[in-house]
């Protein structure tokens, strides 16, 4: 085993978008566990939208990271040491270490995962934390009802994704929003939604009006900005929007000034933020059912990789302009 372990650490936080000078790449010793921690070599690492929000100051859900501090993010990885007894080396486990080869863990910290059932890189994706930000994210505040039209922003993505099939399982009629033809082609033909509008046509509003001829009934919001003002000029009297992601204005300098929320007052829109933790006690019930869904040939999913901790921060980058199909990740060994 090396003796030293590679970091990427906050450098500084962005001023605007995210650029390879916010972080700082560093070498440490791999280090020896103490009683009731495991040390893990890091194989995947997630890339998610959140991260650029813990990269901010500013006030949010969670902690930002600070300067100096590893980058935060899951990881699936294999236990190299252990000192509890429920972990034994060679186990595959989830784990919250961030951005780095090595790291040292609470046992009460890490998930062991059963890479024999599905590959190890999944449970950061579909059977992870974006599957289920999907299934609760949908079931419990979108409500989906058989008949229903559903529209999913960036509908390619990790999330989006998976809350395009679960809502087809459900019998609606489900309409992506994606950039660009091959993506919007991905989601109708791999992923089976009814229709796919590409926001970068320029044509947003006449395509959702072709497409959702009966107005929409729930909106899974990934996106913000422009996406979602446009999206709340069509939504039906009595539907629910799940803001989940707003990746348009996580870069933003200024806040997106919204036109149209007075149709959530005309329309008595249900509209409420999401964030997977407040459902963390079920998250067994999630998996349950999306791993059930998987093995029965009802989800796809697709990872876009990009290879070696050097290049997670471009990973990163291409993430937040939408450069990805799936769910993005880093391939760490």
């Amino acid at each position: 085993m090396p003796k030293l372990n590679k970091q990427v650490l906050l450098a500084s936080r962005p001023q605007g978008a995210v650029t390879e000078a916010n972080f700082r790449f560093v070498e440490v010793p791999v280090g020896k566990p103490g009683p009731g921690e495991v040390l893990v070599r890091n194989e995947w690492l997630s890339l998610d939208p959140y991260m650029r929000g813990r990269m901010s100051d500013a006030k949010s859900y969670a902690k930002s990271t600070e300067i100096g501090e590893v980058m935060v993010g899951q990881t699936v990885g294999e236990v190299v040491e252990s000192n509890d007894p429920n972990f034994k080396p060679g186990d595959k486990v989830l784990t919250p270490l961030g951005w780095q080869l090595y790291g040292i863990a609470s046992a009460k910290e890490l998930t062991r995962i059963d890479a024999k059932r599905a590959p190890a890189s999944s449970y950061l994706g579909i059977l992870g934390m974006p599957g289920i930000t999907a299934w609760f994210g949908l079931l419990e505040i979108g409500q989906p009802k058989p008949g229903n039209t559903v529209v999913v922003s960036a509908a390619s993505g990790a999330v989006g994704s998976v809350v395009g099939q679960l809502a087809k399982i459900k019998g609606c009629r489900v309409v992506g929003i994606a950039g660009g033809k091959t993506k919007c082609d991905y989601v109708v033909k791999d992923l089976g939604f009814d229709a796919c509008v590409d926001y970068k046509a320029g044509n947003l509003l006449a395509d959702l009006r072709e497409h959702c001829p009966k107005g929409v009934d729930v909106n899974f919001e990934n996106v913000g900005g422009m996406v979602l003002d446009t999206v709340l000029r069509v939504m039906n009297l009595h539907s629910r929007i799940v803001v989940c992601g707003l990746i348009a204005e996580y870069s933003a300098t200024e806040p997106y000034g919204y036109k149209m929320l007075r149709s959530v007052l005309v329309n008595r829109i249900k509209m409420q933020g999401m964030i997977v933790f407040d459902w963390k006690d079920r998250y067994g019930e999630a998996l349950k059912g999306l791993s059930g869904y998987l093995t029965e040939g009802k989800l796809k999913y697709r990872e876009s990789i990009v290879e070696g901790i050097d290049n997670a921060p471009k990973g990163l980058i291409a993430l937040l302009k939408g450069d990805n199909f799936g769910k993005q990740l880093v391939k760490l060994a």
